[in-house]
């Protein structure tokens, strides 16, 4: 849209009537009126990490309209004045910037070409983001499709899990054109605090990718040494606050190995989902010619943890990968 919004936007209901001055989320500035209306957001894909976030959206005073796809949305949206509506192609017709959150690579292209989708819906102009995890080569592919119906396209990965969603502490890690990334920067801001552009389209999902390497390995020195201490006969909670005074401290050491001894795994990012990135890493690294031996292993632990049914399990279960061959439970 370029400086006002078109009739599908225009007809829906605000929530919460008129906002006060400095609630009212983007901004798009009309060049002939110097007025300003504020942007419409859909969202696609409101699970654990999603209906947080588009609930800060909601709170900042955003129209914020979603799909009703598979699903209805979740009540305490719906109740801060989330719109349903039916079908993903209306989602981009009432919208001027568009966000997906789905598992992914195929998920994100099925929501955004297939039947319905939210490429059918577009208009010139409009912004379509997607803050999924998914493979770097095809966010290039896709970005070149949204790009040729005249709309810019962001790839926007984030890092921070469950607790940094609900809490909008999000990292973002950017990929596309310096224009549109000042577009959604308000946008980003609402949901994160560490927002980056890092290059153009594909490289906010590479960055991603090397930060789910970073996030599997830590998880498992983090795992490795609370097994050894715990069958050493030390206290590991002792051991983990001990070690937070150190240089091995780290936000992976505090909230995770916090999870590993209160044995609390109900997923804030599930083991599957940490298998699908790390797949990610060793297909680039073979396309690439590098090798990544530790993600490799790691990757074997998290199949382990799937092959005895924990692949819905926070990825902080990957514990019991080891605690299995060590014959230990941490804690006991």
């Amino acid at each position: 849209m370029q400086g006002e919004r078109g009739a599908e936007t225009a007809n829906l209901p605000t929530s919460g009537g008129d906002w006060p001055a400095g609630q009212r989320g983007a901004r798009r500035n009309s060049a002939s009126t110097k007025e300003t209306t504020m942007e419409t957001i859909g969202f696609i894909g409101l699970g654990i990490m999603g209906a947080p976030m588009a609930g800060h959206l909601l709170d900042a005073g955003y129209t914020v309209v979603a799909s009703d796809h598979r699903s209805k949305p979740p009540a305490d949206l719906v109740a801060k004045g989330l719109r349903s509506i039916t079908g993903h192609a209306a989602v981009a017709k009432a919208a001027d910037i568009i966000i997906t959150m789905v598992p992914d690579t195929p998920q994100v292209a099925e929501v955004l070409f297939g039947d319905n989708g939210v490429a059918s819906g577009l208009s010139k102009g409009k912004l379509v983001i997607d803050m999924s995890s998914i493979s770097p080569i095809e966010t290039k592919v896709f970005a070149k499709k949204i790009n040729d119906l005249g709309c810019d396209y962001l790839d926007a990965p984030v890092s921070g899990g469950e607790v940094g969603a609900k809490a909008a502490s999000l990292t973002i890690m950017v990929g596309g054109e310096d224009k549109a990334f000042e577009r959604a920067k308000p946008v980003f801001e609402k949901m994160g605090k560490n927002i980056t552009l890092v290059g153009p389209n594909g490289v906010g999902q590479t960055t991603k990718v090397a930060n789910q390497i970073a996030v599997a390995l830590t998880i498992e020195a983090i795992a490795e040494a609370l097994v050894f201490a715990s069958k050493a006969g030390a206290d590991p909670a002792k051991v983990r606050q001990a070690l937070m005074g150190g240089l091995a401290a780290s936000r992976i050491l505090e909230v995770h190995g916090e999870r590993m001894i209160k044995r609390a795994f109900a997923p804030g990012f599930r083991i599957e989902l940490h298998q699908k990135d790390l797949n990610l890493a060793l297909e680039g690294a073979k396309a690439l010619g590098v090798s990544l031996p530790n993600t490799s292993t790691t990757q074997q632990l998290f199949n382990s943890c799937s092959a005895n049914g924990g692949a819905k399990e926070d990825h902080s279960a990957l514990v019991r990968a080891l605690e299995r061959m060590a014959g230990h439970e941490v804690g006991e």
